[in-house]
């Protein structure tokens, strides 16, 4: 059986190879000892999707890629960070920004974010509501990354998809898209969003992590991000705020270790010499979180 949380963002998706409303359908191969029970979902063209046994679906296209997945390290190591709760603060802040649902987030990894923004309280414009709650669909490309974001809250429904390539996501169905430290493209966003809906983007400051980068052989950060990121969406968003979010954050050497492991400087880094370096840190460091929320509108 499609879980609930799936089950309730079925509607908002599309087949990734002829772009078809998906649905569940009760059919597998037969194999040895005759049929196998279970669900499947598929379109009316004919194409057919196995549900994971872990909940979550994958609907690669014929272009989609999954070379640039979270490793399973990776995905440990950021739901072992998140779990701390260092990052409660953005967490929050992100939810606070979310519009309407139906909420997609774009390489959502475990859904942290995503199960905030879902289970954030009413106030009567679009968060959840008894009659009506707020879903949340977990799009991201590593499938360790989708194991985890489909147990991460009942209404979050998790999918395997290629954030560069066209969305398997019906055109107009979300009321917020949320990138946190994510790819964006600008084009299938825009799609995917219904008129009026949101866009939350987080992206970090130059001084995000400046701590620990050097000392750790951590990758840099670009200034302008922000600014890219309206030029990207100009034509298609409005701006309707830009907002800077610092805290000091006290990290213990097995927090550094979690935070550089579960980004993209763990692809640039051995396991050996991170240790090494963590060693010549302190017991607790001092770590500057420092990023920028834009929200943009349809």
């Amino acid at each position: 059986m499609i879980p609930p949380g799936l089950a309730a963002v079925l509607p908002l998706l599309a087949c990734p190879s002829c772009g078809g409303l998906l649905t569940e359908v009760h059919e597998r191969p037969a194999g040895r000892g005759g049929p196998v029970p279970g669900s499947v979902v598929g379109c009316p063209s004919g194409h057919r999707f196995d549900l994971a046994r872990q909940g979550y679906l994958s609907l690669l296209g014929p272009r989609s890629r999954t070379d640039t997945g979270d490793s399973a390290d990776m995905v440990a190591a950021r739901e072992q960070f998140l779990g701390t709760g260092h990052y409660r603060r953005l967490a929050r802040a992100v939810s606070d920004r979310a519009g309407a649902g139906p909420v997609i987030e774009i390489g959502a990894g475990t859904g942290y974010y995503l199960a905030a923004a879902v289970d954030r309280p009413s106030s009567g414009d679009g968060p959840s509501t008894a009659a009506q709650p707020v879903v949340g669909l977990a799009l991201d490309s590593s499938r360790y990354a989708a194991r985890r974001a489909a147990a991460v809250h009942p209404r979050v429904g998790s999918v395997v998809a290629d954030a560069w390539s066209e969305l398997p996501v019906r055109t107009g169905v979300a009321g917020t898209v949320l990138s946190v430290f994510a790819p964006r493209d600008p084009d299938e966003i825009t799609r995917v969003l219904a008129p009026g809906g949101r866009l939350v983007v987080v992206t970090p400051q130059p001084e995000h992590l400046a701590e620990i980068r050097g000392p750790l052989g951590m990758l840099t950060v670009d200034e302008g991000k922000p600014e890219r990121l309206e030029a990207a969406f100009t034509g298609r968003l409005q701006v309707v705020e830009r907002a800077d979010l610092r805290a000091e954050l006290p990290l213990s050497r097995n927090d550094l270790g979690a935070l550089v492991r579960m980004g993209p400087s763990a692809r640039h880094i051995e396991p050996a010499d991170l240790a090494v370096n963590l060693g010549g840190l302190g017991v607790v460091t001092d770590v500057t979180m420092a990023v920028t929320i834009s929200v943009l509108e349809r």
